[in-house]
């Protein structure tokens, strides 16, 4: 705010004190700021405990689609107010990247290492064939290209968190857009994460019944497991319904792929840029040329996972980081559900079903055969 000049004939008493001076600098407005994010952010959090709360008495509710739901709820009701928007706003960008940051800390390098070459490059081709079979199947659908990223990503990675991860990278190249744009963006994210949820929970007693068809061995089913089903919570759960070698192995296999969230983000990131480069407007007004290479919460996320590999985070401290995670992404769901909006979800109509579907056969595909050669 430009400074106004004071006459040199004004005498103290004239200027303003350091209250007033508060009240209309630059201190004040950040204290009006935070005062109107308040609302929202305290809403999503709250509705974030509650659905945790509610996985731990029904492991079959999870947190993710349970916020989706009620954030898509209120916001097509008359419930919602303008004035918990801000708030929202900052738990569908902060409060996610911190919990993607803490999701790192699940993750120790030396339990992915240990896996030995064969599941290693087995989950570097799922994911990659995952990634790369979605893309070709959104672009014959022809559906919107960020939505086929979200999807894409979030079925060959690690569900909802890479989902939010790189919508995070795709929205950050698109700060000029308008708000029509914006509202799609979310649409679109929320969509897919919505999916993820619904196919990953649909896979908890499919995978068991398939292992069992095959005969496979627990080991070899766990790290089928771990390369085919979407979200951590979803491998635990299948895991524990195969046996404890299953889940022992399902576990680190799944922490692997979410490692390969950092490298996808890389890469969506250099396309955007090579798409930037091209246009100057770009045909859907990309503007990346100035995202870092890794976004900031990505590099926080490398940075968890490097601290927990050092084995220095005593157990206690771990134990209270996986459900402030949870917390974290449940708040961060809510918020991003509250951009749902229907008139906007019937113009994509059933497509994305069907891109999910597809992706999810190819990733179990993949997942299928990585895990029988690893055997």
């Amino acid at each position: 705010m430009p400074r106004t000049a004071v006459p040199t004939t004004s005498t103290p008493a004239d200027r303003p004190g350091p209250t007033a001076m508060m009240d209309s600098g630059s201190g004040g407005s950040v204290q009006h700021r935070a005062r109107g994010v308040l609302p929202g952010l305290l809403l999503s959090l709250t509705v974030g405990a509650a659905t945790v709360a509610l996985s731990r008495l029904v492991p079959a509710a999870s947190p993710a689609l349970v916020a989706i739901l009620l954030g898509a709820a209120l916001a097509n009701s008359p419930l919602a107010h303008p004035a918990l928007q801000p708030g929202l706003d900052v738990a569908a960008r902060t409060v996610l990247r911190a919990g993607i940051v803490l999701l790192g800390l699940q993750l120790a390098l030396g339990d992915v290492l240990a896996l030995g070459p064969v599941v290693i490059a087995a989950i570097v081709t799922v994911v990659a064939v995952g990634v790369g079979s979605g893309l070709l199947i959104g672009r014959l659908l022809r559906l919107p290209a960020d939505l086929t990223v979200l999807i894409s990503c979030g079925f060959s990675i690690c569900g909802a968190a890479a989902v939010a991860g790189i919508s995070g990278v795709l929205a950050g190249a698109h700060r000029d857009r308008d708000p029509e744009r914006a509202a799609q963006h979310e649409t679109r994210t929320a969509t897919a994460v919505a999916l993820v949820v619904l196919f990953g929970t649909l896979m908890i007693p499919l995978m068991p019944v398939l292992a069992h068809l095959l005969d496979l061995p627990q080991q070899t089913a766990g790290i089928w497991t771990g390369l085919s089903v979407l979200e951590v919570a979803q491998v635990v759960a299948v895991g524990s319904l195969i046996g404890d070698p299953a889940l022992s192995a399902a576990v680190v296999v799944k922490l692997g792929r979410v490692l390969m969230l950092a490298p996808v983000a890389a890469v969506v990131t250099l396309c955007l840029r090579r798409a930037a480069a091209e246009s100057v407007e770009g045909d859907d007004g990309v503007g990346a040329a100035g995202v870092p290479l890794i976004p900031g919460f990505i590099l926080g996320f490398l940075v968890a996972v490097a601290v927990r590999s050092t084995g220095i985070l005593p157990e206690p401290v771990l134990g209270l980081a996986q459900p402030a995670q949870a917390l974290l992404l449940a708040a961060a769901m809510f918020a991003l559900g509250t951009g749902v909006r229907i008139f906007l979800l019937r113009r994509v109509g059933g497509r994305p079903v069907v891109l999910a579907a597809l992706v999810l056969v190819v990733v179990t595909g993949a997942g299928l055969a990585g895990a029988l050669l690893a055997a």
